[in-house]
């Protein structure tokens, strides 16, 4: 009976805790090159410029045939992709990098593509090649790399964008010419850039193809994703920083957190009205997402919303958080189990707690916090007989209050 309520009542909240457990040994290393992949479909948004690029041998799959679209790709992976993608004249000397030795598997494709201007290091000299690339930084470095230039005014062109304030000041230039160019390819949004988004591999395939094309060097392909060259901004709406947005959580009534909780959980809310503007026209309906994450910080909790998902589909970024919850709920000894999770998700450290004082272990607290930093649960516990965790009533204390403006379309 407890195991069944466990599983659809209690979901024993392990919140963001599964990607631990499932982490890879080891990282695949590309194979030779192939234009079909069994995870890329003739109708992948993707897939002619996967393709494409493949058939060049600019990219490659892996050994069990996939290619990974989703995958994220590091600024020594681009390095390596643009040195095989651009046979450009070198325009400046080669530099060492601290952090890159001679026998770094993407050493040369690192100096080939510093000394052909598409990438450079940082301040403080470093080339951090092992970090995930922003969009915004690939945009840049393939619009440096090939010289080109806005055409017209930056903040006119930048416009286009719903989120072109997060656009980084020392890029605007660059974004600029890269979407004057036809470089830019965004999905599934055409206005939303999400110029801070660490890139994926289909979207790297995407963006160099569009640079060759840039250069007259490939053909066109017919995507309803490319931004145009002279793209037109559309009417917008800014719902202004400040304003509060209803949200509500359909798993279960309450949410019990530890104080100390290991990592921050990851959740999933809902809008449950429709959003409209003073004219009646909804701006966001009602069963639209807002993603996000619990985080416990100095014995409060407090939800970090990130991304708003419409119900089309359509996804924006999100800057806004709930209040600090701080009510409490103490959990004594001979309490039962089944009672206290009965219509509740927990945390990782609370569902520990719960199990420390009750002594029912089939909420297996344990087992779920392997490797994930347990012996930080260690003041957890006040004595043998109480366990006092962070009470939420989602459904009215996670309102979202807006961090900075949220740019829709009209």
């Amino acid at each position: 009976m407890f195991r069944s309520l466990q599983t659809s009542t209690a979901l024993a909240m392990t919140l963001g805790m599964s990607a631990i457990a499932i982490a890879p040994a080891m990282m695949a290393t590309p194979a030779q090159a192939q234009t079909n992949f069994n995870d890329v479909s003739s109708s992948y948004w993707a897939n002619d410029f996967i393709q494409s690029l493949s058939s060049r041998g600019v990219i490659a799959g892996f050994p069990d045939g996939s290619f990974r679209p989703n995958d994220l790709v590091t600024r020594a992976q681009f390095a390596s992709m643009v040195s095989g993608a651009f046979s450009t004249p070198n325009v400046r000397s080669a530099v060492s990098f601290p952090d890159v030795a001679s026998s770094y598997w993407g050493a040369n494709a690192i100096s080939n593509a510093y000394q052909k201007g598409f990438m450079s290091g940082y301040p403080n000299g470093t080339f951090n090649p092992n970090q995930n690339i922003p969009r915004v930084q690939s945009l840049v470095a393939l619009a440096n790399g090939l010289g080109h230039s806005p055409n017209g005014d930056v903040n006119s062109i930048l416009n286009y964008y719903n989120d072109s304030s997060s656009i980084p000041s020392y890029a605007r230039s660059s974004v600029a010419a890269a979407t004057n160019k036809g470089m830019v390819v965004n999905y599934p949004n055409l206005t939303q850039l999400n110029p801070n988004r660490s890139m994926t591999r289909a979207e790297a395939a995407a963006f160099i193809y569009q640079a060759l094309r840039s250069k007259g060097t490939v053909g066109q392909i017919a995507s309803s994703y490319i931004v145009s060259g002279t793209p037109v901004a559309a009417a917008q709406v800014k719902i202004p920083s400040g304003t509060v947005l209803p949200v509500k959580y359909d798993k279960a009534d309450k949410i019990l957190l530890g104080k100390n909780e290991p990592v921050p959980s990851n959740i999933a809310m809902t809008i449950p009205q429709n959003i409209v503007n003073s004219a009646g026209k909804i701006l966001i309906p009602t069963g639209s997402t807002v993603e996000g994450k619990l985080v416990v910080d100095d014995g409060a909790a407090q939800f970090m919303a990130e991304r708003l998902i419409m119900t089309n589909g359509d996804r924006y970024d999100l800057n806004a958080v709930s209040e600090k919850i701080t009510t409490t709920e103490t959990i004594r000894k001979g309490a039962s189990a089944t009672g206290v999770i009965k219509g509740t998700v927990l945390g990782a450290a609370a569902a520990a707690g719960i199990t420390a004082v009750t002594g029912d272990r089939n909420i297996n607290a344990w087992e779920t916090l392997a490797g994930a930093g347990a012996g930080a649960l260690a003041g957890l516990i006040f004595s043998k007989d109480k366990v006092e965790l962070i009470s939420v009533q989602p459904n009215t204390d996670l309102a979202i209050q807006l961090k900075s403006e949220l740019v829709l379309p009209q």
